[in-house]
């Protein structure tokens, strides 16, 4: 994996939108490059890294949180497949 583009970010950041969820960038004390607010749909990631290490903390992150596709609009559901992809055949959204 890598060498990501903006536009990936960006349609990742619209499939968290989609899941009621706000994407923040900042500095913090965590290593693992993000962080998930208790008790909200807050994800904060660190504000340093690149467009590709941004991508892929939200891509490990989405494949954490439990969700259903069908939720999704019709162009969520379009950058959902697309980004489908990018994750492991185990990963969330598999039928």
């Amino acid at each position: 994996m890598g060498n990501y583009t903006k536009r990936t970010l960006e349609k990742l950041e619209h499939v968290y939108k989609e899941l009621d969820y706000t994407v923040r960038y900042e500095k913090g004390n965590f290593q693992s490059g993000y962080c998930l607010v208790e008790h909200q749909k807050v994800v904060v990631v660190n504000k340093f890294f690149e467009v590709d290490g941004r991508v892929q903390v939200l891509l490990d992150l989405l494949s954490t949180i439990g969700f259903n596709p069908e939720q999704f609009s019709e162009e969520g559901k379009k950058y959902w497949a697309s980004l489908r992809p990018l994750f492991k055949a185990e990963a969330v959204g598999e039928d």
